[in-house]
């Protein structure tokens, strides 16, 4: 990924309209449809752009849209474990595409455009920041074995981190100088991705506990446009954020995420399809 140039981008854009508790379901093509029966995909499909643990994208006829492609893949501790989930790329494209709309209509823009199957999405071109921004709510995961900090902790106000998207160096943690050496965001960028960091946690931690869910932390990543404005990018799903059980006290019992795959806890399929559940029935309440 070559150096990103600073882009003036006005932080007015970020804020958000008064919250509306009551969460409307958002419309989605439910059912399957694979790449022979699909007729929204070009014929026939053009070579892959790039794959990535989770996904393939592939152009379009519009270059400024692609698609993105969601698969059961499944990896953990940079790739080292791998696997299988069924039905992962249908929950985790059908959950991204209700959070992204969730967070569109609460004014955070993103790139999505549309799903035309359950596995699809169409989204906007967009240059990705080589940046993991992370936010912690409770202590788990990577925090607790590198601090010391007990699991369960909860980290008020929550925590905002910065990894190199760069698999190859193990995905560091990222100091502000070190942001600035690599010089992978400005620091006005770098403020723009906090804030909207900050922002979508505060929708998403109301949203998930609607849902009797406990968003631990999560992980995103963000794009640029052609413009130079900075959207929401990649996924929202059990892949990315750490979600647990609000009606469950068990350590293990609890945990609705990838977790379950990287610890050997079993049900991985069952907990993502549960979330899905889940979500679906606030939506349609």
């Amino acid at each position: 990924m070559a150096d990103l140039d600073a882009s003036e981008v006005a932080m007015s854009v970020w804020l958000l309209p008064p919250f509306r508790p009551r969460y409307e379901r958002l419309s989605i093509v439910s059912e399957h449809l694979s790449v022979t029966q699909a007729n929204f995909l070009p014929d026939p499909l053009p070579e892959k752009l790039y794959e990535g643990k989770a996904k393939v994208l592939y152009p379009t006829g519009d270059p400024d849209v692609l698609l993105s492609f969601f698969k059961d893949d499944a990896t953990a501790f940079n790739a080292l474990k791998r696997g299988s989930i069924a039905r992962k790329g249908e929950i985790n494209c059908t959950l991204s595409t209700h959070l992204f709309q969730l967070l569109e209509s609460r004014g955070v823009a993103t790139h999505w455009i549309d799903s035309p199957a359950a596995d699809w999405m169409r989204v906007k071109t967009v240059e990705i920041i080589p940046l993991e921004v992370v936010v912690r709510n409770i202590a788990a995961g990577s925090l607790c074995k590198q601090t010391g900090v007990a699991l369960g902790t909860v980290i008020d106000p929550p925590l905002v981190e910065f990894f190199y998207k760069d698999d190859d160096l193990g995905d560091p943690l990222l100091t502000p100088d070190r942001l600035r050496l690599l010089k992978v965001a400005s620091d006005e960028d770098v403020e723009i991705l906090r804030s909207m960091a900050l922002t979508i946690n505060g929708i998403l931690r109301e949203f998930f506990a609607s849902c009797d869910l406990t968003l631990v932390d999560f992980k995103l990543e963000f794009g640029r446009e052609r413009s130079g404005s900075i959207v929401l990018a990649d996924e929202i799903s059990p892949d990315t954020c750490r979600l647990w059980d609000s009606r469950e006290t068990d350590p293990e019992r609890r945990v609705m995420d990838k977790d379950r795959f990287r610890q050997d806890l079993g049900n991985v399929a069952d907990a993502y399809e549960g979330v899905l559940q889940r979500v679906l029935a606030v939506l349609e309440g």
